[in-house]
């Protein structure tokens, strides 16, 4: 197998691509692809041809297609936006690309040409409230959730038809946590009806139980990301789980770590410590073999990689590598040799 790395490096304007060595986790850098302006999100399609950013200066979603041989990417079309995106992702059948926008606190549904690129005009442009975040659909391709930081401090719960692309509200049509906890990203657990949300404000975890049928979320657990005594400013961003769902992991931006946690049969997890990191770790990922985490910096444009102990969950540091600062995305993309 091999794999390549995408980084969203905002500061320059440019994604660049490297190649994972998947027994050492060693970076290699192939090349870079300039944008029109700075890229946020990133986002893969089902089939792994097309690649699609959150260009979020000059609002708009290029699409790009991938060399299977070299990695590198081909524009395929740019679709302009009202508000600047801060999350992507497709459905689970890649006909339609969600995307949620901070500052206009709204989720956004195009549909997808066959070949890859985004339609015009969208399917879905609704106002839900400040600070969206996030969005995905689950398993089942049904439904789909919106969490908000800040004030709005709410997790959006939608119903999803995968034939149309339209979003209708569920009932209940949110969640909200206890006041100031910011649910920011979530993952849903491989293999279990469990949905785990980083809280941007709160600086901690939250579990939800996801009822398949209903499409709703139910917390059931919330711990803390930073270690006991700590008293410094921090806010959270991304969570990451592994591929064999044993291991999640959420970044501290202020405590400059990333918070690691086991999951146990039912769901619930179990806070291991944290790993000191790069400063301000907005963006990090997991590749899919579940063997490497890679944590950016922004402020100092370095990009630090851990093995992850397979029986423990811990971080052992590798590599840093100087790779621009701002890094927004790390995304991954594995393929047979």
């Amino acid at each position: 197998m091999k794999c390549f790395v995408y980084i969203a490096i905002a500061s320059e304007n440019r994604i660049s691509t490297y190649a994972l060595d998947s027994q050492t986790g060693a970076l290699a850098h192939i090349t870079n692809t300039e944008l029109g302006g700075a890229p946020g999100p990133l986002a893969l399609a089902p089939n792994k041809k097309t690649l699609y950013v959150g260009v979020r200066s000059t609002r708009h979603i290029a699409s790009f297609r991938i060399d299977h041989a070299t990695g590198d990417l081909s524009p395929t079309g740019t679709v302009s936006l009202e508000a600047d995106p801060c999350y992507l992702s497709t459905d689970r059948k890649g006909n339609f690309l969600l995307s949620a926008y901070y500052g206009g606190g709204l989720i956004a549904v195009h549909p997808l040409h066959k070949e890859g690129s985004v339609g015009n005009p969208h399917v879905v442009w609704h106002k839900t409230a400040p600070k969206a975040h996030c969005v995905l659909t689950d398993p089942s391709n049904t439904f789909a959730f919106l969490p908000h930081v800040g004030e709005s401090n709410a997790i959006f719960q939608f119903r999803f038809n995968e034939t149309t692309g339209e979003l209708t509200p569920n009932q209940p049509p949110h969640v909200s946590p206890e006041p100031g906890v910011g649910p920011r990203h979530f993952v849903f657990h491989p293999q279990k009806d469990i949905v785990y949300v980083s809280n941007e404000q709160g600086s901690s975890v939250t579990a939800y139980r996801f009822d398949p049928s209903a499409g709703t979320l139910s917390a059931f657990q919330t711990l803390s990301t930073l270690p006991e005594g700590f008293s410094g400013e921090n806010s959270c961003a991304q969570i990451h789980i592994t591929p064999s769902g044993k291991y999640l992991y959420v970044s501290n931006r202020g405590h400059d770590s990333i918070a690691c946690y086991a999951t146990g049969e039912n769901g619930s997890l179990t806070a291991l410590g944290q790993q000191p990191t790069e400063p301000a770790p907005r963006a990090f990922g997991i590749d899919p073999t579940g063997s490497f985490l890679f944590a950016g910096g922004q402020p100092s444009g370095n990009l630090a990689s851990y093995r992850i102990n397979p029986n423990t969950g811990a971080l052992t540091p590798l590599e840093v590598y100087p790779v621009g600062k701002q890094s927004m995305w790390v995304l991954f993309l594995q393929l047979p040799d």
